[in-house]
């Protein structure tokens, strides 16, 4: 049978529930992909061996961080920070011929025509203000508040860059070169870690949340980049959804205390064929 391209995201693997998952994830034909979009794992080595494990099974492994795989952990043997370690993960990954966004686009030959899999390490910077707020600094004051901060505060180090938002608008200037050199005729699947697009924070518990989600500068990029489908993880909330006629994949496992409350535990999702 011909291959499909698969997508999973925030795996988790420390959690034991979450590792059976990984354990059980096996493609239904030799020629299927399988796009991982972040939140691997806490510490170098773990990342490294559920990717390489994945890769062992699926034709080709696509992967894009999270902001966990970007954690700087205590107990980590690599202390690696910042551009320093996202560094090191890429160089992983190419050595267990893994593709990052750093890589050449792979190309996915699908029914319709060919479809360019771009994935993006864009991270966020603090635009999508928290309700009732009108600067990121007082978004922030209140997210500290109501005590709904990101880890990411603590163990997501910016290095050499002096704070994540300078970190986020470098990513962006890249990953706009790149797509804008691909040309208007090719047809994009955009796969990320953050959402691209706010709207589908509004579904989180913790609305203030949603200012380490993302950014405004990427609210069009579904369009402008002619994008056939989305791929995002980071919520948890594992859902289908449309916006200006794209279909969005939140492709998350997430935490067993969320998962677990669901009739199945979450296996990738086909993105194509469709």
């Amino acid at each position: 049978m011909p291959g499909s391209l698969f997508a999973t995201s925030d795996l988790h693997g420390s959690f034991s529930e979450n590792k059976r998952i990984i354990d059980e994830m096996h493609p239904e034909s030799s020629d299927d992909w399988l796009i991982v979009a972040g939140d691997v794992d806490d510490t170098f080595s773990k990342i490294e061996k559920t990717l390489s494990l994945l890769r062992r099974r699926y034709a080709k492994v696509i992967w894009t961080p999270g902001n966990h795989d970007l954690w700087t952990l205590r107990d980590d043997p690599v202390q690696l920070k910042g551009v320093a370690r996202y560094q090191a993960l890429v160089q992983m990954c190419r050595d267990n011929d893994i593709l990052t966004p750093e890589d050449k686009y792979a190309i996915w030959q699908d029914q319709s025509g060919p479809v360019t899999i771009v994935p993006l390490f864009l991270l966020y910077d603090h635009s999508w203000l928290a309700p009732g707020t009108t600067t990121k600094k007082e978004s922030l004051a209140y997210a500290h508040e109501t005590g709904v901060v990101c880890a990411d505060e603590v163990l997501l180090h910016p290095a050499p860059y002096p704070d994540r938002e300078s970190w986020c608008s470098a990513r962006l200037e890249d990953a706009e070169r790149r797509l804008l050199a691909l040309g208007p005729e090719v047809t994009t699947i955009l796969v990320g870690h953050w959402p691209l697009i706010r709207q589908p924070t509004q579904a989180l518990r913790f609305p203030e949340f949603a200012q380490w989600c993302g950014t405004t500068r990427t609210a069009d990029w579904h369009v402008r980049f002619r994008a056939s489908a989305v791929v995002y993880g980071h919520l948890h909330i594992p859902r289908t959804a449309y916006y200006d006629g794209v279909r969005f994949e939140e492709v998350s496992i997430g935490y067993p205390r969320e998962w677990s409350r669901r009739s199945k535990p979450p296996m990738p999702r086909k993105v194509l064929p469709a």
